[in-house]
């Protein structure tokens, strides 16, 4: 029975959770359309006063362009007192920041929002003295985007 309910928590947890791959990146699969899934992050970092960089929709700027491609939007966004740390110990993460966020449909339909994980920028930048900036910025980007692709 234990081991039955410990393996139901498991795939629920995983059901709903990001999936890291060794690219660097966070995947969660959304409940919403890739425009749904966008204003709601966009909603939640004004709310939590996260400036808005730009919002870029790859799919009409593609068929603009006489290339349709699946829906595909991108959202650039920033907190300047998070990231002007990281900038202070190596000003290479600016190739990194603001960060971005992006949700797309796959070819089976599915709605998926990805983005750069913090420990990757880390590590990728060589940054070693700013370990409390980089969790909260996990933190930060886990609540964020759960509440995004979320279903409430």
């Amino acid at each position: 029975m234990l081991k039955r309910t410990a393996i139901i928590l498991l795939c629920a947890f995983f059901s709903t959770t990001a999936l890291a791959g060794g690219d660097g990146l966070i995947k969660k699969k959304s409940a919403h359309s890739v425009k749904v899934t966008l204003d709601r992050l966009e909603n939640v970092l004004k709310k939590k006063g996260i400036g808005i960089a730009v919002r870029w929709n790859h799919g009409a700027k593609a068929e603009g362009a006489g290339v349709p491609i699946r829906d595909t939007e991108i959202l650039i966004f920033g907190n300047p007192k998070m990231g002007s740390p990281l900038m202070a110990s190596n000003q290479e993460i600016g190739i990194d920041l603001p960060m971005k966020a992006l949700a797309y449909k796959d070819a089976k339909g599915q709605v998926w929002l990805v983005y750069n994980d913090p420990a990757y920028l880390k590590k990728r930048h060589g940054i070693s003295d700013k370990d409390p900036v980089f969790n909260k910025m996990t933190g930060a980007l886990n609540k964020l985007t759960s509440k995004a692709v979320g279903k409430d």
